[in-house]
C-alpha cells in the first residue's frame, strides 16, 4: 500500500513564542492552532530557508503527534529585522508584510531624536512606509513644540499626536488602518503602545504599565510578537518595546532617512571625501553655517558605522553556516585495512 502525502496548505504567523507558533490557516478568521518548524528544512539547511516571523506566510504540512509542521517561508514584500544579540547569528526577521510602521514617542523625557532616526532608517528599509505617531498628547502642554522636532527631523512623514486616554487625534490614524492593511508599532517600553492598541481595538486587549514620572520610562508590557486584528479589517503587528534598536542592512533607509545629508555629501568637492576637514566638504560648510546640526550629522555617522558593522557579522554568520552545511552533507571517508 503505497504512502499517502500529506498534503500542504498555507498559514499566516500571528505570534511568536520562542520555538512555537500560532498559525491562522488559509488567512481565515478562526481559533488559531499551533505549528512548530519542520527540522530538515530549517535546521539542516538554514542558511538557504529563513525563520518565520509574525506576519509570514507559510506552508504548513498536518502532523498527527502534534503542532503542524512549517515547511517553508514564502517570499516576503516588506520585513523589518534587527541585529541578533547572540554572536555568529544570522540579524533575526521581527515583522514582515506590514504596509505601515508607526513609530511611537511619548511628547515627554521618552522624545529622542536619535532613537526617531534610527527608527526612521529601519523603516524606510523595511519597504513599508512610516507613520509618527506621539502620544500621550493629554499630558503635554507643547505638543506643536515636539509635531515641529519630528517634521524637520522626517519631511514628507506624517506626523500625528494622540491620547489614547481622551481619544484625540486617533481619527489620524485611523486613515491607515482600512481593511486589509497591515501596520508594525514601534517603540520603547513606556511609550503608551499597549493603551495605544487598546484604544484602537476598543477594548482593554493589552496589559498595560504605569510609567515613572521621573525619567518617562516603563516596564515592557509586550512580551512576544503578535498580530492584532481590528474591528474594520486591519491588523496590527506589536513588537516588544526597544530601547536600543539596533541597524542592519541600511543602504535605502539611510538614503531616505537622512537625505539631507546624502545631497550635501553629493556637492563635496572631492568624491572621497570623508567629511572631517577636507577643503569644499559640503557637509562641514553646512554644519558652520547652521542649516545642519552637527548632532544629526553624527548621528549619521554612527548609524552608516553599525550598519557596516552589523553587514561584517551577517556575512561571517552566513560563512560559517554554509560551512556547516556543507561539512553535515560531506562524505564520511571510510578506513582502508589490509589482511
Amino acid at each position: 500500500m503505497e504512502r499517502e502525502e500529506k498534503k500542504e496548505t498555507m498559514a499566516l504567523i500571528t505570534a511568536v513564542h520562542r520555538e512555537r507558533y500560532e498559525i491562522m490557516i488559509q488567512d481565515e478568521m478562526q481559533e488559531n492552532t499551533y505549528a512548530r518548524l519542520k527540522n530538515s528544512i530549517f535546521y539542516q539547511d538554514k542558511a538557504q530557508m529563513p525563520f518565520p516571523t509574525v506576519g509570514d506566510y507559510v506552508k504548513i504540512v498536518p502532523n498527527e503527534t502534534g503542532d503542524a509542521l512549517i515547511a517553508g517561508t514564502l517570499p516576503r514584500e516588506t520585513v523589518f529585522y534587527r541585529e541578533n544579540p547572540t554572536l555568529g547569528m544570522e540579524k533575526q526577521a521581527v515583522a514582515a508584510n506590514f504596509d505601515y510602521v508607526f513609530i511611537t514617542m511619548s511628547m515627554n523625557h521618552d522624545f529622542n531624536q536619535n532613537r526617531l532616526d534610527r527608527y526612521l532608517t529601519v523603516a524606510w528599509e523595511s519597504g513599508a512606509m512610516p507613520v509618527i505617531v506621539l502620544t500621550k498628547a493629554d499630558l503635554c502642554d507643547e505638543t506643536e513644540y515636539y509635531v515641529s522636532l519630528a517634521r524637520t527631523q522626517a519631511p514628507g512623514v506624517d506626523v500625528c499626536t494622540v491620547s489614547s486616554v481622551t481619544g484625540e487625534g486617533m481619527d489620524g490614524v485611523q486613515k491607515y488602518l482600512t481593511p486589509g492593511k497591515v501596520v508594525v508599532i514601534l517603540g520603547s517600553s513606556g511609550v503608551g503602545k499597549s493603551t495605544f492598541v487598546n484604544a484602537l481595538c476598543g477594548e482593554n486587549i493589552m496589559d498595560t504599565g504605569e510609567i515613572r514620572e521621573d525619567d518617562s520610562k516603563g516596564r515592557h508590557t509586550t512580551t512576544y510578537r503578535q498580530m492584532i486584528f481590528l474591528p474594520g479589517g486591519a491588523r496590527i503587528i506589536d513588537t516588544p518595546g526597544m530601547r536600543v534598536l539596533g541597524v542592519t542592512e541600511a543602504e535605502e533607509g539611510t538614503d531616505i532617512a537622512f537625505s539631507d545629508i546624502e545631497s550635501l555629501a553629493e556637492q563635496c568637492r572631492f568624491r572621497n571625501c570623508t567629511h572631517q576637514n577636507e577643503a569644499g566638504c559640503a557637509i562641514q560648510n553646512a554644519i558652520m553655517n547652521g542649516t545642519l546640526s552637527a548632532k544629526r550629522f553624527e548621528n549619521y555617522r554612527k548609524i552608516m558605522a553599525e550598519a557596516a558593522h552589523a553587514k561584517r557579522r551577517e556575512e561571517i554568520a552566513k560563512r560559517k553556516q554554509l560551512r556547516s552545511v556543507q561539512r553535515k552533507k560531506k562524505p564520511v571517508r571510510q578506513k582502508r585495512f589490509d589482511y
